[in-house]
């Protein structure tokens, strides 16, 4: 079975097809090698019930592709610009994807949510007309199961918690019962957000990401300030480190301006060391990571896991990565993660979701084929598991 997946709930816009072929014992589950994609986005009562769990598919990639609205520096991304850029980019992707492809789709899958209004609109737009135009059924996807499926079956991870970071979520996350529970979450805005926000205010380019950029300056960076480390119970809070760091970035700035240079008391109380740019990025991610360290901890103590899965975005950085699999490592589990082309937003992974639960006899109907900006990953009833 084939399927086109469209993906736009912020500034990227992809466009995947990935074929489902029968599981064999000489096709098991795809390694890290691989290129799989996200699950489906179905609330319980639209979901055709399978009478039971559908054993995981081989995978192939057809096609992957993704076009960046890149704003420029110092600046976020604002949803109606996004949304022109996804309408200007969609049909081009979409006939670059078919001709890489080149066999016959059963169905055409969309982010559904969670994400922007308008590029989420735009790209239901899109979904829409390609399935009006070739007659075949539409599937609504869940952002976030999305991710944590495309994880799984790139890593072949079995039933990890999962860590999702990116710049609208930040969600510690275990399966049960047919649904992703959600056990921690930010109170305000996420990881990445608080990221992508410190990275407009040093002025720093976005291309090819903030939170990149950030990850560049932070290895450069030797002294490690003091921030808020606001970990309440299961959940994290970012708004006021945020606010912090803008202060130190304020008196850096103002310190740069007068020709000197910014200096806080050295630990010793007496020296006073010089603080930089790469500074304050250093201290910003060890301080956040940290805290997503400590409720992944709690969450795998709480259900006995010993795998932890980090899917969005953020789930690229290196250090984040390492300082998990440290954590891991004192406890005798092991830390997955994917490379930029899977972790980052991309249209296979919505394909794959959308696959999955088209494969337990899911569709959307047309008119339910909108956009929710709020679609919670504790929504999703994930029909496919066990």
């Amino acid at each position: 079975m084939l399927a086109l997946g469209l993906e736009g709930s912020a500034n990227k816009l992809g466009v995947g097809i990935i074929q489902h072929l029968p599981p064999t014992p000489s096709h098991p589950l795809p390694s890290s090698s691989s290129s799989p994609s996200p699950p489906t986005s179905t609330t319980a009562h639209s979901l055709k019930l399978h009478p039971h769990p559908l054993p995981p598919p081989q995978i192939r990639i057809l096609a992957n592709l993704r076009h960046t609205f890149v704003s420029p520096p110092g600046t976020g991304f604002l949803p109606r610009e996004t949304a022109q850029h996804h309408r200007r980019w969609v049909v081009r992707l979409i006939k670059q994807a078919l001709k890489q492809a080149a066999e016959r789709l059963d169905c055409v899958c969309y982010t559904k949510g969670p994400g922007m209004g308008a590029p989420l609109a735009a790209v239901a737009v899109a979904a829409r007309t390609v399935a009006g135009l070739w007659g075949k059924k539409v599937v609504g996807v869940n952002h976030c199961v999305g991710h944590i499926e495309m994880g799984r079956t790139i890593t072949s991870s079995s039933n990890p918690i999962v860590l999702y970071v990116s710049g609208g979520n930040t969600q510690i996350i275990a399966y049960a019962s047919h649904r992703y529970r959600i056990f921690g979450e930010t109170l305000d805005i996420a990881v990445g957000n608080c990221l992508d926000r410190f990275a407009r205010t040093l002025n720093i380019s976005n291309d090819p990401a903030p939170g990149y950029n950030i990850e560049q300056l932070a290895k450069k960076g030797r002294r490690l300030l003091d921030l808020p480390y606001a970990v309440k119970g299961m959940d994290c809070s970012f708004g006021g480190i945020l606010a912090s760091i803008d202060v130190m970035a304020a008196e850096l700035e103002r310190a740069e301006r007068e020709g000197g240079k910014w200096r806080v008391p050295g630990g010793d109380g007496e020296e006073k060391d010089v603080v930089t740019r790469e500074d304050l990025c250093f201290t910003l991610q060890e301080t956040v990571y940290a805290m997503l360290v400590e409720i992944t901890e709690r969450a795998m103590a709480h259900v006995g896991a010993n795998q932890v899965l980090i899917v969005g975005g953020v789930g690229c950085n290196e250090r984040l990565q390492e300082m998990m699999g440290l954590m891991a490592e004192s406890r005798g589990g092991s830390v997955y993660a994917t490379d930029e082309r899977f972790c980052i937003d991309n249209g296979i992974m919505i394909a794959h979701a959308g696959l999955l639960a088209y494969r337990t006899g899911f569709d959307t109907k047309m008119e339910d084929t909108t956009c929710t900006q709020r679609f919670r990953t504790d929504e999703v009833y994930v029909g496919w598991r066990e």
